[in-house]
């Protein structure tokens, strides 16, 4: 059995080593499935703490595994992402991007260097618990389709099938050394909509010989409205809102077509289906009265993320056992959405937050977090996986 002192204390002594591992990462950030640097470096760290990889999954994956005592008995999977954004970073932090234009505004760069952290730890007290940990590192996950969907599709389970993975992101507005935690639904379904509307554009002054096609997409955005206001059940929450609308004509002149960009998300495969035709029946019937017509193109994006119940309410008990109870927040669903969700569709999943201890927003060109997090985060994932190995909780997969 490994005490709680004995983990934070060697947590304690290779803190030094995931910080400058965060900060190579950090000034080092990377777009989706271009994550090539950060792939050498993840491995050039296992090979030194002797942990077997299988790389080049999805392009820049990597799945590791560490063995316990009797490793066929049960396995865990741990996932970090590899990614990062196209911002240009403004901390002024002294190991901020040297990729100009491209930063680590989401956090993958604490996901990675922590999971390494935890993979010299548990290697380290390998002797401790019984069966196998998976380590992912995953790409793309600010892209669609997302790297998680690519590795599943690659075999990433063919040799071994885990029984619980665990995922572990930052959440700004948390105070530094806290853990929110939510069981069942948790994260929204996210599809990007893309309408055209199209009719005969021409002279504004002349509006009887045209079609408004501006008038038409603007018909068209409020009755979509009805989808989210009155259409959907009031028991699923969801969102309809469009971001982006190109009507390139000219104060006397409305063309042809006027493109729309927004996205959908709600908390519910089934609804979520009955939606997508809903949006376009709307939006053909709205845009036919002005006498335009209207193409629809839904590009699904991620599922809705909904973490197992049982093994939740038990990563709670644990998170507060090592954290203290005052420690352990209470999540709100959220209608952002989590590429992690594809493997909540297949296995049993336990997605938490870390607190960053900062304000500064996910996305943002300000993001940053207190150092600190670094250790509980690499302490608390070490905690709940060894506790896990040590429990007959798990069920097979």
């Amino acid at each position: 059995m490994t005490s709680k002192k004995e983990l934070s204390d060697f947590v304690e002594g290779i803190f030094p080593e995931i910080k400058e591992l965060r900060n190579n990462i950090h000034a080092n950030p990377e777009l989706s499935f271009q994550e090539y640097k950060t792939s050498e470096l993840v491995c050039s760290v296992l090979d030194k703490l002797d942990i077997t990889y299988r790389k080049g999954i999805a392009g820049t994956g990597i799945l590791a595994w560490i063995e316990g005592e009797d490793p066929g008995s049960r396995t865990i999977a741990l996932r970090a992402d590899m990614d990062a954004l196209p911002i240009l970073e403004k901390t002024g932090l002294p190991f901020a991007s040297a990729n100009e234009g491209v930063m680590h505004a989401c956090g993958h760069d604490v996901h990675v260097s922590i999971l390494l952290g935890t993979a010299r730890t548990l290697k380290h007290f390998s002797r401790r618990f019984k069966g196998t940990v998976l380590l992912i590192f995953q790409p793309g996950e600010e892209l669609l389709p997302g790297g998680a969907k690519k590795m599943l599709e690659e075999g990433l389970f063919s040799e071994k099938k885990p029984e619980l993975i665990i995922g572990q992101h930052v959440l700004p507005g948390m105070p530094a050394g806290s853990f929110g935690f939510r069981e069942g639904l948790y994260m929204a379904s996210g599809d990007e909509i893309y309408l055209k509307i199209t009719g005969k554009g021409g002279h504004a002054a002349t509006p009887h010989l045209i079609t408004n096609t501006v008038l038409a997409a603007s018909h068209v955005l409020l009755s979509l409205q009805q989808i989210p206001v009155k259409i959907a059940p009031k028991d699923i929450p969801t969102v309809l809102s469009f971001g982006k609308v190109i009507a390139n004509g000219a104060t006397n002149i409305v063309p042809d077509e006027v493109h729309v960009e927004g996205t959908f998300r709600t908390m519910n495969e089934d609804w979520r289906a009955r939606a997508h035709e809903k949006i376009r029946k709307i939006a053909a019937s709205a845009a036919g009265e002005f006498g335009a017509g209207c193409e629809v193109n839904i590009v699904k994006g991620y599922p809705v993320l909904v973490n197992d119940v049982d093994l939740t309410r038990k990563a709670v008990a644990l998170a507060k056992e090592y954290a203290g109870s005052k420690n352990i927040k209470a999540l709100d669903i959220r209608m952002g959405t989590e590429d992690f969700a594809w493997y909540t569709l297949q296995y049993p999943c336990v997605f938490y937050r870390l607190g960053t201890g900062k304000e500064n927003g996910l996305h943002t060109a300000t993001f940053d977090i207190d150092e600190n997090i670094l250790a509980t985060g690499t302490e608390m994932m070490s905690w709940l996986t060894i506790q896990f190995l040590q429990d007959n909780i798990l069920k097979p997969a």
